[in-house]
């Protein structure tokens, strides 16, 4: 069911994995995952999968410039790296991986990736799911970033990364830590691509989320101008596909039909 791809772009060669459910239509658009600060294709583990089964369509993951199996970058991200690596990436890989209309699901600083690609192209845009998303810089989430960086540097903390990064996982950690807490960062926020997100909107978020509270859920479903629905998942943390995995496949299936998207 899954199949490997290697995709030219600008940023150099990107490494993305499909899975295909039987019955899935080739005009159905396609379900475009976009990962974490620290994600990668085989970090989703058996989500995609259980993503593609429950909502029939074709599910496709892909490492970032410079983590997973993607190219190395020796460049640090720019202040505005969510909504220019969004808009640099995706046609690579929408010619590359023949995908034509497509659904967007982020999480965290996927979810404003995958906001800033329904605003970006919204003719092939057919719906926005965000888990965790940030919607801007808040201190909740800078706390967490900085608790995180001490803790990698423990000894024997990296070898976590490098077993998905390889010897790209320092990069990858200052890729993240390192631009949430640059001063010229503070100001960034999803405002301006939600007021031009006019796809239908479901912001997941746990109400336990040691990366940002809920004033972000409230914000991208007050600012975007197309049809949306907030979920909050009691009890949860950061990581709801992993935490509550049935829940957040539930969630999305029903959203998607509800706007006649995925099958029945």
């Amino acid at each position: 069911m899954a199949q490997d791809h290697r995709v030219a772009t600008p940023r150099g060669e990107v490494f993305a994995r499909s899975w295909t459910p039987e019955g899935a239509s080739p005009e159905s658009p396609a379900l475009l995952l976009f990962h974490d600060s620290l994600g990668s294709v085989a970090l989703w583990r058996d989500f995609p999968e259980a993503l593609a089964r429950a909502t029939g369509l074709r599910t496709l993951a892909w490492d970032r410039p410079g983590f997973g199996a993607s190219e190395a970058r020796r460049d640090l991200p720019q202040p505005d790296f969510v909504a220019r690596e969004t808009r640099e990436i995706l046609p690579a890989l929408f010619s590359g991986l023949e995908i034509g209309g497509f659904v967007a699901f982020g999480h965290s600083v996927g979810g404003g990736m995958a906001v800033e690609a329904g605003a970006a192209f919204p003719e092939a845009c057919a719906a926005v799911t965000t888990e965790s998303a940030q919607a801007f810089v808040e201190p909740r989430t800078l706390e967490g970033v900085r608790a995180a960086r001490a803790q990698f540097a423990r000894p024997g903390e990296m070898g976590r990364l490098e077993r998905h990064h390889g010897d790209k996982a320092r990069w990858v950690l200052e890729a993240w830590t390192e631009t949430w807490l640059a001063p010229d960062f503070a100001d960034w926020s999803l405002d301006a691509a939600l007021g031009r997100l006019t796809a239908p909107l479901l912001a997941l978020h746990g109400d336990q989320d040691e990366y940002g509270s809920l004033a972000h859920p409230e914000r991208l479903t007050r600012l975007t101008r197309g049809p949306q629905e907030m979920r909050i998942l009691a009890g949860c943390g950061h990581v709801p596909h992993r935490e509550r995995p049935e829940e957040v496949l539930k969630a999305v299936a029903e959203f998607l039909r509800r706007h006649e998207i995925a099958r029945a």
